[in-house]
């Protein structure tokens, strides 16, 4: 397709930069993550990657295995999974059209993802159940505040295939441990249960009808929630709303007989393996598709919002997407709540955060070539190391060593280098010895548990 204008014009054309700052005489703006996002900078995002390492060997004990699944899917996918009167499906999702005019939605939530790639490559036809964990970023607009953001980072697992109270427990189990792992030793542990598809329902009936006897107290939302999903009221931290729910009724006073036998050998088995808990009547989680048993984790060290991560069974999920019935229970973490919660411990030393091991520093400029050369073998042997890419005198050098928190220092000053030596250094403690390049590898590595 011509234009008619050699293209060369139009790029020289100053109406074409006009607005980005280019080739004008007005400032640009300045540049900003948008707003509830933010830069994971290399001390956050290590204090992160060490969460999700631990993460890895702490799940895998218990066989979970890793699955990652697309950032954005058919937007159905949540609409059908959370409910359509949620908060998240109703204000909170990252709904776009993309250019074949799908209707694409970035994941608030991991299981309803995990869910549908069981499904589509039929992970239930292997031997059950199927154990798997992520660790990912997710997307809701919310207001952000502390630990809250509206991309955020979450972990957490599916177990599905068993619909055995052992099954509930594992689960459970593993979340605590994690987190006492990571250096949250006060986590409190609510338990739970929100019935089935047999004694939920004429118990909803029963609150709506209870709650809409005084729906003046209610706040706007709630109102509206009465009509969607009264179970949902029991979110609301309104005073009203509290207040409304005093006396109200609790679905775990209504319990079938079934559920409720499944909720006392949960508590059995927690009780067994010494996993402290607190029942809580109130305790409801905000997507249609938990059943039966439902938990949260909290740390009084964060506040009003103490809330760390929960989760709970969800029987009904695989097959309302078309799968087989399979029964499943799950829970996912708040990656930025958790780091708040293991700060708030003390736990936050902890932390293990990449270090320099080994600093190379030159004392002649004319010996940075083969400090290059050195530092490149040293690190295909498998060691950390860095040098000094500023010119900077030798004593700057040392700062920069110190500052990096290096454990040993190479110096290659000329008269050593012409013997085939160099002088290192213990920053640990001060001692020197000098070491002949052939063995330096081999030395080190000896000593890199010391850094």
């Amino acid at each position: 397709m011509s234009l008619g204008v050699p293209f060369a014009v139009i790029l020289s054309s100053p109406q074409i930069w006009k607005g980005a700052g280019i080739g004008t005489s007005k400032k640009p703006q300045k540049l900003k993550a948008p707003r509830g996002t933010q830069d994971y900078l290399p001390e956050k995002a290590a204090a992160i990657h060490w969460l999700d390492r631990r993460a890895g060997e702490v799940f895998g004990r218990y066989q979970f295995r890793r699955i990652i699944t697309p950032a954005f899917e058919d937007t159905t996918l949540f609409t059908r999974s959370i409910g359509e009167g949620s908060d998240i499906v109703r204000r909170e999702m990252y709904t776009f059209t993309d250019r074949s005019d799908r209707s694409l939605t970035l994941r608030p939530e991991m299981t309803a993802s995990v869910v549908r790639a069981f499904i589509e490559h039929n992970l239930g036809g292997q031997s059950l159940p199927v154990k798997l964990y992520y660790f990912g970023n997710m997307f809701r607009y919310e207001r952000p505040q502390a630990g809250r953001y509206r991309e955020f980072w979450q972990l957490g697992v599916e177990s599905l295939g068993s619909p055995e109270p052992a099954a509930d427990a594992e689960v459970i189990t593993l979340a605590v441990r994690y987190i006492q792992g990571v250096g949250v030793s006060n986590a409190r542990l609510l338990l739970g249960s929100m019935g089935d598809e047999q004694c939920r329902p004429p118990f909803i009936e029963m609150l709506r009808r209870e709650l809409s006897s005084r729906a003046e107290t209610l706040c706007d939302d709630c109102r509206q929630r009465l009509e969607f999903n009264p179970l949902r009221v029991f979110d609301c931290k309104n005073p009203g709303c509290r207040a409304a729910l005093a006396d109200a009724p609790k679905m775990i006073d209504h319990l079938c007989s079934d559920c409720s036998d499944h909720f006392d050998q949960v508590k059995r088995l927690l009780d067994d393996v010494g996993v402290a808990y607190e029942v809580d009547p109130m305790l409801v989680r905000g997507f249609d598709y938990y059943t039966r048993t439902t938990f949260e984790l909290t740390s009084d060290e964060l506040g009003a919002q103490n809330a760390v991560g929960g989760g709970g069974r969800y029987d009904r999920l695989v097959a309302d997407y078309g799968g087989k019935p399979t029964p499943a229970v799950g829970f996912a973490l708040g990656v930025e709540r958790l780091l708040l919660a293991v700060e708030a411990a003390g736990g936050g030393e902890n932390i293990e955060r990449p270090r320099t091991g080994v600093y190379i520093a030159v004392v002649d400029d004319d010996d940075r070539p083969l400090a290059f050369k050195l530092a490149t073998e040293l690190r295909e042997a498998g060691l950390s190391v860095e040098l000094d890419h500023m010119a900077r005198s030798l004593r700057a050098q040392m700062k920069s060593a110190d500052r990096l928190g290096a454990g040993t220092v190479v110096v290659m000053g000329p008269d050593e280098l012409a013997k085939g030596e160099v002088t290192v250094r213990d920053l640990s403690d001060g001692a020197e010895s000098t070491v002949a390049l052939p063995e330096l590898a081999a030395r080190l590595d000896a000593t890199r548990n010391a850094y």
